[in-house]
């Protein structure tokens, strides 16, 4: 690790994502001054209007590319931020060309506009390129111990094995080891990985970190996430943490709602034709009813009935058990490929938010019974029903499809204890980013987060 770089490391990032945005202001500024100030009008001939607008451009385009995280050099693959940028120039593009519009109070011709933002697709991947080989070159993957047990650390052992980029795993050891061996390990690595480990090695681990300033990673615990985003108080001069362990509190309840009720009816308004549609193709195929209810969970283990486009065989589950769907589900119609696959099967679950059974953002809902499963297995599961079931999810958007319950549990909880009104926005505006990513809809080998069969 090139150490002389490290304490200059946010400044570097800074600096990188700085010539981001201002080669996009300035590309917006010629298209500008060349294409579209003169049919504007007056209010643009001075110099001030036009900084004014352009700034009003950067503020749009970072908060966007921020959100979606086109400027996360190092975090994320090259791949993902070109992604990223691509996503926020379009969105950020199309506010700031219909925001022109209304101040001309006429229409503006868009041929401009869309060459712009070719140009600028064409400049965010060789400064994604660039910037991505920089930061390898300044900071190499970190050399790493883990200190696990040994059959718990294959799993992720696999998952850092997926970015060679950020980590590498060089050596492993067991936590019953020596404690005086696995310091020594310690001082031989850049950073050591503590995963499965008992309260007491964990303290004696995080102690000797903090001692000689070595960085760890921890993979939390359910109690670890619970006390971390505690309240501080200081009544007298002993510090205490407070865990109010409510959910969300009644003002976060009611912008919560708020949210849900402007978003949902607006999404019911904009999609309605291409529910019509779906609904149309899916009685063409099999003559079978268009919707499935089924029952699911929601806050407090409340039972509702939940609404989707049918995707599967009328009698998916003709045997009366209860199954998740497979990876490659031969139950799966031609239709229902298709509208799984952009999760437009999901398309009517905005009247359960309507309603009031879901939200638009939360943990999502479980069937009865395959939560019966996991909270034999992981009892702490129910936990999840502290807020509203969602229609998208901190563990949608930051894991996986075929995401473990144990993670989904542990992701769910991140959200519940961090809850922000603007943190449900950042939320649907990164669904928006994984919708068409294969990833986001992959499924577990022989079973997936839901199965939609439709309800007797």
């Amino acid at each position: 690790m090139k150490t002389r770089f490290l304490d200059y490391k946010k400044a570097i990032l800074s600096a990188i994502s700085a010539v981001n945005l201002l080669a996009m202001v300035g590309i917006f500024a010629f298209t500008w001054y060349n294409f579209y100030l003169l049919q504007i009008g007056a209010p643009f001939y001075y110099r001030y209007g036009n900084w004014l607008f352009f700034f009003i451009y950067a503020i749009v385009l970072y908060a966007i590319t921020s959100v979606l995280g086109g400027y996360r050099i190092g975090r994320l693959r090259c791949s993902e931020i070109i992604y990223s940028n691509f996503l926020s120039l379009a969105l950020g593009n199309v506010f700031t060309y219909l925001i022109m519009t209304l101040i001309a109070r006429k229409p503006l011709p868009a041929g401009p506009f869309l060459l712009m933002t070719l140009v600028e697709y064409a400049v965010a991947v060789i400064w994604a390129i660039f910037s991505s080989s920089l930061y390898r070159s300044i900071y190499p993957p970190r050399r790493m111990l883990l200190v696990s047990h040994q059959q718990a650390s294959a799993h992720l052992i696999d998952k850092m094995n997926k970015r060679p980029d950020k980590y590498e795993i060089c050596e492993c050891i067991d936590v019953n080891e020596d404690i005086h061996l696995i310091r020594e390990k310690i001082d031989a690595y850049d950073a050591i990985v503590i995963c499965d480990v008992g309260a007491q090695m964990q303290e004696l681990l995080i102690d000797y970190c903090f001692r000689v300033d070595k960085r760890f990673y921890l993979v939390p615990t359910i109690e670890h996430i619970i006390i971390a985003n505690a309240s501080k108080v200081h009544l007298f001069d002993t510090p205490l943490l407070l865990c109010r362990n409510q959910g969300l509190q009644p003002e976060q309840r009611f912008a919560k709602r708020a949210l849900d009720l402007f978003v949902s009816s607006l999404g019911i308004l904009v999609m309605s034709p291409f529910m019509l549609i779906i609904a149309l193709c899916i009685y063409l195929y099999d003559r079978g009813p268009v919707l499935f209810k089924q029952d699911r969970l929601t806050i407090g283990g409340k039972v509702f009935t939940l609404y989707k486009f049918r995707s599967m065989v009328v009698d998916a589950e003709k045997d009366g058990v209860a199954r998740l769907a497979s990876k490659n589900d031969n139950r799966i119609t031609p239709v229902g490929k298709v509208i799984r696959a952009i999760r437009f099967d999901e398309l009517p679950q905005l009247f359960n938010i309507c309603k009031g059974d879901m939200s638009l953002v939360g943990p999502r809902p479980e069937r009865p019974e395959i939560a019966e499963e996991y909270d034999a297995t992981l009892p702490k599961f129910s936990y999840r029903l502290k807020v509203k079931a969602g229609l998208t999810g901190y563990a949608q958007v930051m894991g996986k499809y075929n995401t473990t319950p144990q993670d989904k549990l542990l992701l769910d909880l991140m959200y519940i204890e961090n809850y922000s009104f603007l943190l449900d926005i950042r939320l649907l505006l990164m669904t928006v980013k994984i919708f068409l990513m294969p990833d986001s809809t992959e499924g577990v080998e022989d079973s997936t987060d839901e199965t939609d069969a439709p309800a007797s």
